[in-house]
Parts: C-alpha cells; structure tokens; sequence
C-alpha cells in the first residue's frame, strides 16, 4: 500500500480527495466537462493535535466538516452554473454557515437526546443496560431509516454513484493499479475506512460510553448524551483507526461486516462519468501534493 493515505467523499456532481497536506474536488458541470480546484490545507488541519490518540478523533470530525462544507458549497455553485465572474464560486455568507452550524446542532441533539426522551418511561422498570441498549438499537434505527430515506431521492442517489466511485478509484491506487475505468471497475464500491462506517461505529460505541454515564437523573441523561459527544467520537476514530491498519486480520473483517454492510445504502454502483470525475479529483490531489512536498 503507498505511505500516504488519501481520503475523500462525495459531494454534488462530483468527488472531494484529500492527501496530508492538499484537498481537492472535481465536479460535472452543467456543459459536461470537469472542472477542478485544489487547496492547500492550513495549520489547523495539519497540524500536532491530529498525531494525538483521541485528541486526533475530534480534530479530524471538526476539519471533515468544515472541508466537506466547503467542498459541497463549492460543487453545488459548479453543478449549477452559479460562479463569480473570475470563474470562481460565490463564498457562504455568515448567514449561511450559522444555518449549516444550527442545523448539524439540531441534528446531533435530536439523535443523541431523542432516543434518552423515547425510553425515558423504562426507567425503573428494565436494567440499565438494557435501556442503554434500546437506546443505542434506537439510534442505529434512525440512522438506518435515515439513510434509506434519502437515498431513494434522485439527486442523492447520484451522490452516493460519485461515493461509490470515490472508494473504487482509492483502492485501485492502493492496489498500486492504473487509474483507468476498466481498471477500477474490478474493486467493490465499499471501502473499510468510509465515513460511513464513523457513524455506525458511533451508534455502538455510544452504547458502551453512556452505560457508565447512568440514568439517573433525568436532566444529567440529556446532559451527558451532548457532553459526552466529542467523547464518543474520539473512541470511535480510534477503533475505525485500529481495524483500518489490521484488515488482514479475519477477526477485525468479521467485527467490522455491519460498517461495510451499510454501505450498500451509502453507495451506489457508478457510471463511467462518476468515475472519471474521482479520477480527475485524485490525480489533481496526487499532483498538487507533489507540489506541495
């Protein structure tokens, strides 16, 4: 496998890569033709915090979601023909990135506080651990439904084709393949180290975390379900971490058959378009990287 390790996700009409020290995206336009940028990435997505076990966790969920914001901003003006005069995308306005910021808060307290409110009136009747893990059972549901909801709307279904894409065209370099389309249509559209399998990992994790937080009393139940958040992310980056080094190892592939199975509701299999357009993301990536070293 090469020393560095790329990553990426997909975003409208298009792929987001990133290496060590350089992000970049490619989109479709409305004209057929692909149109990319690259960006240096700043101190404060490369920087000590993200060698520091658990410490990394957090900082790498922080920097993912302001560089997937940016990238889907970006895509999403490039999709739909709206750029400035010098050819570059209009920039999100404070109003914009307070509404993007409300709307992640509203959606993490609904799924960590939601199910503490459903299972609320079985306290006292059942164990602990038992509502802890109804708990945990409730919010793999909503994530589940979540995810299948969306994905039968057309515009996403794209999405998770150009996410499909986006991890056949990673493993084919780490293969140490050609990036052609016959050669990366040989390799699964589910990857092992897919943000997807952050958010499953979270769901079980969180189980494990919040039945030594207690039940009692109920305000501290609400508390500490946001409290311990970033807690529970950075657990779950480390274990997604371990089993992405030890993939060889039959145990860590069976513990990990769930993280992989939803997949197959985050991705779909891409057309050559898709394709091509994770291609150019990775090679701008590659070569911008190069650059930068």
């Amino acid at each position: 496998m090469p020393s560095t390790s790329y990553g990426g996700q997909a975003v409208i009409e298009g792929v987001m890569m990133r290496g060590a020290q350089v992000m970049a995206v490619a989109v479709r336009s409305p004209s057929g033709a692909i149109v990319s940028r690259d960006e240096r990435l700043g101190g404060v997505y490369t920087n000590a915090a993200r060698r520091v076990p658990l410490v990394r966790g957090i900082t790498v969920l922080a920097e993912t979601v302001m560089l997937g914001t940016s990238a889907l901003t970006w895509s999403a003006a490039i999709a739909a023909g709206q750029t400035e005069e010098d050819g570059q995308p209009k920039r999100m306005s404070l109003f914009e990135w307070l509404f993007v910021l409300g709307t992640m808060a509203f959606a993490i307290g609904a799924f960590f506080v939601g199910p503490v409110v459903l299972t609320s009136p079985l306290d006292g009747r059942w164990p602990t651990w038992a509502v802890v893990a109804l708990e945990g059972g409730i919010r793999m549901g909503m994530l589940l439904g979540y995810v299948w909801g969306i994905g039968r709307t057309e515009g996403v279904r794209r999405v998770f084709q150009y996410h499909g894409a986006e991890h056949m065209t990673i493993a084919a370099f780490e293969d140490g393949r050609e990036l052609t389309v016959p050669a990366i249509r040989r390799y699964p559209k589910e990857h092992p180290r897919c943000g997807t399998s952050f958010l499953l990992t979270v769901a079980l994790v969180s189980i494990v975390v919040f039945a030594f937080a207690g039940r009692e009393p109920l305000w501290w139940r609400f508390a500490s379900r946001l409290v311990l958040v970033p807690l529970v992310a950075a657990v779950s980056y480390e274990v997604i971490r371990f089993a992405g080094a030890h993939q060889r190892w039959p145990v860590i592939r069976w513990l990990f058959a769930g993280n992989i199975a939803l997949q197959y509701l985050t991705t779909r299999p891409p057309d050559d378009e898709h394709i091509q357009v994770a291609v150019a993301a990775f090679e701008r990536v590659r070569a911008a990287e190069a650059r930068a070293s």
